[in-house]
């Protein structure tokens, strides 16, 4: 059926520019503290309006919708999707002087991220054709061994003598030939549309924009005056037809529509291209400086409206980028600083799930093109909810409609083949109710969950209530492949037995009745005792609540070292592992722990500097054991390193001997508030912080792990892997955002409210977040803590450094627990009623008032 044709018309006033043509600003620390009101954010595309308690249950994506990004590492690109689920993609390339075109998988090209919107507002990236395969560092490296040859074996100084000259040729040319592209996009009106605009930072850089489908999709397209057209049928309902166009500001220096993308590449590089209307694409040669601008829109009938100019394209980027702090998260102080780069981090990794149409967190650099349902994911969706409800929502969603891996037991959710997947996913689907009132993906996540935990005694080989490894065989590399530790040498030398019975998992039992396994079955089994009481199951409640005290005796009965002042695992003959890893820590996350035995754990050994503490915490083995960072030499002294994995790898730590791991640091974290030691809380997520920042800063990385010895010239604190944005890195970071504000996941009202902190540097704010239908800015320092709701101050502490806990305002009043670092006045502002100030003294205090 042929469409109507619409009337050509000015493309602002088609996307209705009302929608993002207004007054620009920025929030400021203060302004985020204000009493008046913060101004609503933008609804996502997935939404119908604010977000609000209770009334976004599974949320999914309204057609049609254009959203920047969305795709597995295409940054510079955009994804469209019309009614029927039509689909188009856009994408920005840049061609490299040796004639490759550069239009995805562009991680190791990604120079600099945000600012960014995970609701696609406003997304800002810097791209680059160098990869920085070939960096100063390197070069540092060479010559350090050079200079040095004394600590090296004579075929290790003759090998890097001969690399250096050809590095240092590598390395100069690809300067000499570097281009880099800064990338803006802005979404404008109904969501259905978006601006953009690409600038050059060299000399002679060409750019290519490219309008085809993301996943091989069929649509036909055509050049339209200096634009693109494109339709195609809906994957849903091929009776409806989904329509694009693509309006450039300026003409192409050439153009054309190719048979396929292998065609569009060959054309674009200066080859032949067989001519069709399966790609279209544009290429422009751009001078230094030089910005193309251009506009996108998709609907159900065919878009004519004309091309905006460059000014209004750029007033309205401008526009946007005002207000991305305005409404999301942002902050400011040397920690609080960190919640723009954790948004600017998440939104570059939201990604699109074609099969059921919603988005999700895009784990490490692409994980096979789609969600991940390992325990990865559950960090993702706890970090998520601190940058957007729908985001965490629909990703979590997405883990228990996950259809089950190949290998894994008949079990939808979480992976069965990491026995922490099932009790982390619990563990961030309770802290999506108590953060954000979520009780729907109780309901949904439960029964999984309940399977999940009545399938793990299957590893107890001896019956006695504790868990041993699965065995994972004798390969390298994966022997703790059950918790996500893949090397590490905690399993080193379990031995196999035999497995009776089970679920029709094929893997044996071992000898090792691991510590960290353990608290992680205790934590399921407590997190679903808490859900069942939510949910109305107070037998369930009451079973699960038994498991968990079965449990914390038996590991304290039995794995509790009492000469090392240690949890640690031991073997089925009575021998101890030795191995001090951060798993001795866990069970203060799992609330196993004795107050006394929790005391030793971090006076003793969390801040011993020769275990675990420094200014890089925490590695992933103790640094006195005899496994940390055993895997290559150690060199103390050279001015620049400590170890190599191998000589000549720019990753310093072998992965799990060594390497600094966010979930690892996020465990830990949370073990430590849990139990109260809020001022080394405070401490460690100041140092998780400030690693985080420093790759961001430095690398524009967010990465998989971070080397735990300051001062090496090799990337910095960030292990240079092709995991450089890695989602779950943003856990290190997240620990200083939950000193400044967090739900309450352990005892008490799940409802309430935690904030405030004793030992973070300075002074730090964050604003606008999000916590069971409230907005939330908090801004603390050493003399004053301020928590605002809603545009209104709602608590106020003055004299000291104040820790709140279990704060949880009704009618009457307020309740909560206060550690202050000295004597300090505190004031509640009940909403309707008089300012109500209490005195409260050094230390712990129960205030009502």
């Amino acid at each position: 059926m042929t469409q109507p044709q619409l009337p050509r018309r000015h493309f602002l006033r088609t996307v209705g520019a009302a929608g993002i043509a207004g007054s620009a600003f920025a929030l400021t620390a203060n302004a985020a503290l204000a009493q008046a009101a913060p101004p609503a954010p933008e609804p996502a595309p997935g939404t119908t309006g604010p977000e609000t308690e209770g009334t976004l249950v599974h949320p999914t994506l309204k057609r049609p919708f254009a959203m920047p990004g969305i795709k597995d590492q295409e940054w510079t690109g955009a994804l469209f999707v019309g009614e029927g689920e039509s689909r188009f993609a856009l994408r920005v390339a840049l061609l490299t002087a040796q004639g490759r075109l550069i239009r995805e998988k562009m991680t190791n090209h990604l120079w600099r991220t945000g600012p960014m919107t995970p609701d696609g507002a406003y997304k800002e990236v810097m791209v680059s054709s160098d990869d920085r395969t070939a960096m100063p560092a390197h070069l540092e490296a060479l010559r350090e061994v050079i200079a040095h040859p004394d600590e090296w074996s004579p075929s290790e100084v003759a090998d890097a003598t001969a690399k250096r000259a050809q590095l240092e040729q590598k390395y100069a040319q690809t300067q000499s030939e570097k281009r880099t592209l800064r990338v803006r996009y802005a979404r404008t009106g109904d969501g259905s549309g978006l601006v953009g605009a690409v600038t050059a930072l060299d000399d002679d850089t060409t750019v290519v924009l490219e309008l085809g489908t993301p996943w091989g999709e069929k649509a036909t397209f055509a050049l339209d005056g200096q634009g693109v057209t494109g339709s195609g049928p809906g994957l849903l309902d091929e009776h409806r037809t989904g329509h694009i166009r693509l309006l450039p500001a300026q003409p192409a220096d050439s153009a054309g529509c190719y048979a396929s993308v292998a065609d569009m590449t060959a054309a674009m590089t200066g080859g032949s291209g067989a001519p069709g209307t399966a790609v279209a694409a544009l290429k422009y040669r751009l001078g230094k400086g030089r910005t193309l601008t251009f506009a996108a829109r998709v609907g159900d009938r065919p878009q004519t409206a004309d091309a905006p100019k460059a000014h209004e394209v750029e007033r309205l980027l401008a526009a946007r980028e005002a207000r991305v702090g305005a409404g999301h998260l942002t902050g400011s102080g040397p920690v609080g600083r960190s919640a723009d780069a954790v948004r600017d981090a998440l939104s570059l990794n939201t990604n699109y799930d074609k099969e059921h149409g919603r988005t999700f967190v895009l784990w490490g650099w692409g994980g096979g093109g789609g969600l991940f349902t390992g325990w990865d994911s559950a960090f993702d969706a706890v970090n998520a909810a601190l940058v957007s409800r729908p985001l965490a929502v629909q990703h979590e969603t997405g883990v228990f409609e996950a259809p089950a891996p190949p290998n894994q037991v008949p079990l939808r959710g979480p992976r069965y083949d990491q026995q922490n997947s099932g009790p982390m996913h619990a563990y961030a689907v309770w802290r999506l109710y108590t953060k954000l009132g979520e009780r729907s993906l109780l309901e949904q996540a439960y029964p999984t969950l309940v399977t999940f935990h009545d399938l793990l005694p299957e590893w107890d080989t001896d019956g006695d209530g504790l868990l041993e490894s699965p065995y994972f065989g004798d390969r390298v590399g994966g022997r703790g492949n059950h918790l996500g530790l893949d090397d590490s040498p905690v399993y080193a030398a379990y031995h196999r037995v035999p497995k009776r019975g089970g679920s029709g998992d094929t893997r044996d039992n071992t000898d090792l009745t691991d510590v960290a396994l353990n608290s992680y079955y205790a934590l399921l089994a407590e997190t679903l005792a808490k859900m069942a009481r939510v949910l109305g199951r107070p037998r369930d409640a009451a079973r699960f609540a038994a498991r968990h005290a079965r449990i914390r005796q038996l590991l304290n009965d039995r794995l509790w070292h009492p000469q090392k002042g240690l949890y640690l695992s031991r073997y089925l003959d009575g021998t101890w592992n030795e191995v001090v890893t951060p798993t001795v820590f866990y069970p203060l996350f799992a609330g196993l722990a004795t107050q006394e035995r929790a005391r030793v754990l971090v006076e003793e050994h969390l801040l011993d500097p020769k275990e675990f503490w420094g200014e890089y915490v925490v590695p992933s083995v103790a640094r006195n054991d005899p496994a940390y960072c055993s895997g290559g030499p150690v060199h103390p002294g050279s001015e620049h390193f400590r170890f190599f994995s191998r000589y000549g790898d720019g990753s310093a730590p072998e992965q799990w001997k060594g390497a600094v791991w966010p979930p690892m640091n996020a465990t830990v974290y949370d073990g430590v508030k849990r139990y109260g030691f809020d001022d080394v809380a405070g401490r460690f997520a100041a140092r998780s912080t400030a690693m985080y920042l420093e790759a961001w800063d430095e690398e524009g990385w967010f990465p998989e792990s971070f080397d735990p010895e300051p001062g090496q010239s090799v990337m910095g604190p960030a292990v240079d892997t092709a995991w450089r944005t890695y989602s779950w890195s943003n856990a290190m970071a997240v620990q200083g955002l939950h000193e400044l504000i967090s739900d309450n996941p352990w005892d008490g009202d799940p409802a309430a409210l935690m904030f405030g902190t004793l030992s973070l540097p300075g002074t730090n704010t964050v604003a606008n977040v999000r916590l069971r239908g409230h907005t939330y800015a908090v801004s603390a320092g050493p003399e004053r803590t301020t928590l605002v709701r809603d545009g209104r101050m709602l608590f106020r502490a003055t004299g000291a450094r104040v820790a709140v806990r279990n704060f949880v305002l009704r009618g009457s009043g307020a309740s909560f627990d206060v550690n202050a670092d000295g004597p300090a006045s505190v004031e509640v502002r009940v909403p309707g009623g008089r300012p109500r100030v209490r005195k409260v003294p050094t230390g712990r205090s129960h205030v009502e008032l």
